[in-house]
């Protein structure tokens, strides 16, 4: 009998547009002290499931572990005290610190070998302490082991305590390109401890506050009138940063879990604002610039950018500039005058997301903006406007 092919009708009723939604849950903590007096914390976050006792397995960030050589035995220590509650899986496992992490896909390669050696599975746990960088290609693996092991994050730096251990993004560096593989994945917990930060050196601790500034600018006025008023006594260590990093982490989780668009399926990246040209930045600099460094020079480009274009008042710009240079993170660096190689980061920008360019700027504080054009020339004279700036205070440093 002869089939029939179907009808316009048929083909129709035989598409199916159906729109969802997945429940997630982050679980954000704050402690003191999560490998000595609140190490509950952390056990607390190992969940078993169906009455198994979760396996872990630790991952170090290398700089972590030579600057706290006792670490990996407060690790055993919380593990033989809490024999019913978990299972370490391996020895701890030491990874390469800062870029080095992310810049070697053989690194990823090993990872995964480990994670399948030790037969983790879903509920299996991996908990990683270090630097952002440690975390992304660390997340990243345990992403894509098994479509998603449950990873607990512990970072030990300003910088990824305020912004990148809250997010839900994992990666590493490929084709010379930041954070090109990568995935997005909520991870299961993440601890912000502060005995973690004593050991970072103070150009480190100082880097993760221009993360701060950035989402002030972005969500809260009166957040940066704090940050710029109490500038001094961060950079001194004092008892302002802690609430700051803590702010800045709840404003990152909110974006995230309340702001509509976690994985960045809309065409907009409010969050990386300054951050087409640090990135790029980076790279150039062979990672000289620490990330923080980079994205203080492109808050400020972009800053400046706003206010010759965009209409952000004059007295506005100064004070963010005021901000970066009283955190002592706007850094002088011959890339920031190979303007022709830089711009090339707002078509990188664009790619990483696909569909039309946008970036964000700012109308006011507090009141950011998307543009899908880039006045070349403008942005060329906010880029000279900033190096003229680094470059006046470097004058000055060398003078004192």
């Amino acid at each position: 009998m002869p089939t029939t092919s179907p009808s316009a009708e048929q083909q129709a009723r035989a598409i199916a547009d159906v729109d969802f939604t997945v429940s997630f849950r982050h679980r954000l903590r704050f402690t003191h002290d999560v490998l000595g007096a609140d190490s509950e914390v952390l056990v607390q976050l190992l969940e078993s499931s169906e009455g198994r006792i979760p396996r872990v397995q630790f991952w170090l960030d290398e700089h972590v572990g030579n600057a706290n050589p006792d670490l990996r035995q407060r690790l055993h220590s919380i593990a033989r005290r809490n024999t019913d509650k978990f299972q370490v899986v391996g020895n701890v496992q030491v990874v390469p610190g800062g870029e080095a992490v992310k810049n070697d896909v053989h690194i990823l390669e090993r990872m995964l070998k480990v994670f399948h050696e030790a037969d983790l599975d879903r509920r299996s746990y991996v908990v990683v302490i270090g630097g952002g960088a440690v975390l992304d290609a660390v997340g990243f693996a345990a992403a894509i082991a098994h479509r998603g092991l449950r990873l607990i994050r512990i970072p030990t730096t300003t910088l990824a305590q305020a912004d990148s251990g809250i997010g839900v993004k994992n990666s590493v560096n490929l084709f010379e390109k930041k954070n090109w593989l990568g995935s997005f994945a909520v991870p299961w917990g993440v601890i912000n401890d502060r005995s973690l930060l004593t050991t970072l050196s103070d150009r480190d601790f100082r880097c993760g506050f221009s993360e701060a500034v950035k989402v002030s600018l972005l969500k809260d006025p009166d957040f940066f009138d704090r940050i710029l008023s109490n500038a001094d006594s961060i950079v001194a260590r004092g008892d302002a940063c802690w609430s700051v990093i803590q702010d800045s982490a709840n404003w990152h989780l909110k974006h995230i879990t309340a702001g509509g668009d976690p994985f960045e399926m809309l065409e907009a990246r409010p969050l990386d604002f300054g951050h087409w040209s640090a990135h790029k930045l980076e790279a150039m600099s062979q990672f000289e610039l620490r990330h923080g460094e980079a994205v203080a020079i492109g808050v400020a480009v972009d800053t400046v950018y706003s206010s010759l274009v965009h209409g952000l008042p004059e007295s506005q710009t100064d004070r963010v500039l005021q901000s970066l240079e009283r955190l002592k993170l706007l850094n002088d660096h011959p890339t920031l005058r190979r303007t022709d190689e830089l711009f090339q980061g707002l078509e990188e920008f664009r790619q990483h997301l696909g569909g039309r360019l946008t970036v964000t700027m700012l109308s006011e504080i507090g009141r950011p903006i998307d543009v899908h054009q880039v006045d070349r020339a403008r942005m060329k004279e906010a880029i000279q406007a900033v190096v003229d700036r680094v470059g006046s205070i470097s004058e000055g440093s060398a003078r004192q």
